[in-house]
């Protein structure tokens, strides 16, 4: 089949869209932190994008997509690119490099993802280390088992675009990370606000937008599919920050971090379902993962966990409701799949196999991961590091003078 022109610049555009939701995650992140360290989170961001796309090139992606392997992982098909066409194969409508750069920007956009549980106290050269092994370890092998032809595709687990292998993935690491690196130093006793609100709100206006090429570039085509994902991606971001903002609005007042934390998780939600469900299941997805995501972090708090910027309550408890509700609420009119609303009980069951061992894995392989990084060559900066902040202490520069 031809290179189809129109297909190829969407997917083009959507490519760089994602690309801008890395740094959007580190604008996000950044005005969250205390103004000694806003450097360091939007630097870790593009330091993500930087490691992965090499690690991605090199083998990553074969890892992720190349021939099977038991059903866990990739061959070595595509070490380097070999193999990685210009040309478009009977069937598709994109070439090859395209679909491989597509795949880049979203490994690179989980790695940032997993920042949050890094904030304010982990060196530079540590998450460095630490980036490359887990994308190794944890995403290209969870890529493989639901996109690559792994053990889950063949079960028939649904995952549009990233809850499971994406969110859920990232959210449950970052609470293993959690056990093993500890609280910051102050916390629960020092005053950490947040460094700069409209920073943070930029950041997540900047997520909001790329979530569309997130979603409905993962149609790899220009068509209604890609457009009913474009719709439910914005449907179920609106009712999750409405959830969210009617909860905080009854607690005390309703914060605007508040509101657009209700937004991203409806759009995390939202991700594995959005090539299966309407706009009426979008609805109560956002609505759903509004109220959960929200009662998640006030959970996490309770418990004096310092999983510092919530990746475990938005995109860890917001990908584990979206790919459920993927089974709940697929629609056979949107792309021929049914969920359990319309009897298709094996669907759900399929769907919570996978959140159930995506969840597993990643808490497993990264707590162990962490504990051997931080046993050798250490995760923290030193306390006097940490209380200097990171923005002098590991990058030589202040944000604010």
């Amino acid at each position: 089949m031809p290179l189809d022109t129109g297909d190829t610049a969407w997917i083009l555009v959507s490519t760089a869209m994602v690309l801008l939701m890395t740094p959007g995650v580190g604008f996000f992140y950044g005005g969250l932190v205390r103004k000694k360290n806003i450097i360091s989170m939007i630097a870790m961001a593009f330091v993500a994008l930087a490691v992965i796309t090499l690690q991605w090139v090199l083998f990553g992606y074969s890892l992720a997509f190349g021939s099977d392997i038991m059903g866990f992982i990739g061959g070595l098909d595509y070490i380097g690119l070999a193999g990685v066409s210009l040309e478009t194969p009977d069937g598709a409508t994109i070439p090859p490099i395209l679909f491989m750069v597509f795949q880049l920007v979203f490994a690179a956009l989980t790695l940032a993802i997993l920042t949050s549980v890094f904030a304010e106290r982990v060196k530079l050269s540590s998450f460095i280390i630490f980036g490359i092994l887990w994308s190794t370890l944890v995403y290209d092998p969870l890529a493989h088992w639901v996109w690559g032809g792994g053990w889950l595709a063949s079960l028939g687990a649904l995952d549009f675009a990233g809850g499971t292998v994406v969110h859920i993935s990232s959210g449950f690491s970052a609470l293993a990370i959690a056990f093993v690196i500890g609280k910051r130093v102050g916390f629960g006793r020092d005053l950490m606000e947040p460094s700069n609100i409209p920073i943070a709100l930029l950041g997540a206006g900047i997520l909001w937008f790329g979530w569309f090429g997130f979603n409905a570039g993962s149609a790899l085509a220009a068509n209604g599919l890609a457009a009913n994902a474009f719709v439910v991606t914005n449907v179920a971001a609106a009712a999750g920050a409405v959830a969210w903002m009617l909860m905080s609005w009854k607690d005390s007042r309703p914060a605007s971090l508040g509101i657009v934390s209700g937004a991203i998780a409806g759009l995390v939600a939202i991700t594995p379902a959005a090539g299966y469900v309407d706009a009426m299941g979008a609805i109560v997805i956002g609505l759903v993962a509004g109220l959960l995501c929200y009662w998640a972090m006030l959970f996490r708090i309770k418990k004096g966990l310092d999983e510092s910027l919530d990746a475990w309550a938005i995109h860890g408890m917001g990908g584990l409701w979206g790919a459920i509700a993927t089974g709940i609420f697929a629609v056979a009119a949107i792309n021929g799949y049914t969920g359990l609303i319309y009897g298709n009980v094996d669907q759900f069951i399929a769907q919570i196999i996978a959140v159930v061992a995506a969840m597993v894995y990643a808490f497993v392989v990264s707590f162990v991961l962490a504990k051997v990084i931080d046993m050798t060559i250490g995760l923290r900066v030193k306390e006097e590091e940490e209380y200097v902040g990171l923005d002098v202490s590991q990058h030589g520069e202040r944000a604010y003078h």
